[in-house]
This record gives C-alpha cells, sequence and structure tokens, in this order.
C-alpha cells in the first residue's frame, strides 16, 4: 500500500497542493510570506517559524484553548488551523494585542485580579475575552463565561479569572 504524502493531497477546491506552499497572510497587522507545508499548523508557524510563543502547545486537539488567536477577528484554536486555511487572513496573537509597557484592559484585569498561576492558559484566554468584546462591546457576565468556555486552567481554580469577568463586565474596554 502507497503511503499518502503531502503532494497527494488537495486543497478544497480540488486543485494539488504544492509542497511547500508559499503562505501569504497578515499576522499582528504586519504582512508576513513564508514558505510551509500546506498542512503545518498556524501554533507551529506562529511559534517555530515567527518566534511568536504566545499561543501555547498543549492539548493540540482543540480543547484546552492555550493555543487562541484570533482569526479574522473570530477565537480560533491554532492547533486545529492549518496554514492553507490562513492564506490571505489576518491572525492576532497575544504579541499583538498590546505591549507589557501599555496593556490593555483586558490584560490589566488579568495581571491586577491575579488571574493566573503559571500563566500557561493566559494568552489564550486574554484572546477568548477579546473576542467577546470584539463581537459585544458590552457583555454579560454569561457571555464572557460562554467565550471562555473553551479554555482550560489546570491551576488557578478559576476564582481570579472570575473576578476578571465580573470585573469586564461591569465596563467597556479599549
Amino acid at each position: 500500500m502507497k503511503q499518502e504524502t503531502l503532494s497527494d493531497r488537495v486543497a478544497p477546491q480540488g486543485k494539488p497542493m504544492p509542497s511547500p506552499y508559499a503562505l501569504n497572510f497578515i499576522v499582528n497587522g504586519r504582512a508576513v510570506t513564508l514558505k510551509v507545508e500546506p498542512t503545518k499548523p498556524l501554533v507551529d508557524i506562529l511559534r517555530n517559524d515567527l518566534g511568536l510563543t504566545g499561543a501555547k502547545v498543549s492539548c493540540e486537539i482543540g480543547r484546552c484553548g492555550a493555543c487562541s488567536v484570533l482569526l479574522d477577528g473570530k477565537p480560533a484554536n491554532a492547533c486545529l488551523i492549518m496554514a492553507y486555511q490562513c492564506a490571505g487572513k489576518s491572525v492576532e496573537t497575544i504579541e499583538g494585542t498590546s505591549s507589557t509597557t501599555a496593556p490593555d484592559t483586558i490584560m490589566r484585569a488579568f495581571l491586577e485580579e491575579g488571574a493566573f498561576q503559571c500563566g500557561y492558559c493566559t494568552p489564550g484566554m486574554i484572546m477568548a475575552v477579546k473576542a467577546v468584546f470584539r463581537k459585544n462591546s458590552r457583555p454579560s457576565m454569561e457571555d464572557l463565561e460562554e467565550g471562555l468556555s473553551g479554555n482550560l486552567c489546570r491551576c488557578t481554580g478559576y476564582a481570579g479569572i472570575l473576578r476578571v469577568l465580573k470585573r469586564l463586565s461591569s465596563r467597556e474596554t479599549d
């Protein structure tokens, strides 16, 4: 039996995908062109090819949210998005949200409320909350909880995270 190779795979339009693939997309507002395998996960592209390590590799099956980014403004698990799916799209990572010297409202709330312990899940949580605010500038506590439903924290017990959500549900963000 012949083993399938990447060159045997086809794009969604039924055309063969070149390997490596010339990927053109926008990352944190900057146009990027890379030669990558078409089925390389976005999280690997961000971390290994672009040095953006905020999106974490954890479950690799889209269940934990540690790799959360915004893809065309919507939350996405970067471990499930393949290179070819990013073509012409815009990706925003935690590194593109604010600087450490001028954190935005969401990041500041996580810091001030101590809503992290090891910090591994924090970038994904911040991106998930940011997506909720992009959809609705005055989300309810329930909207925020639902927005975070795909993000897991393994060490805080969620008390600080819930304080952040309560704090943010009472005002608009940057």
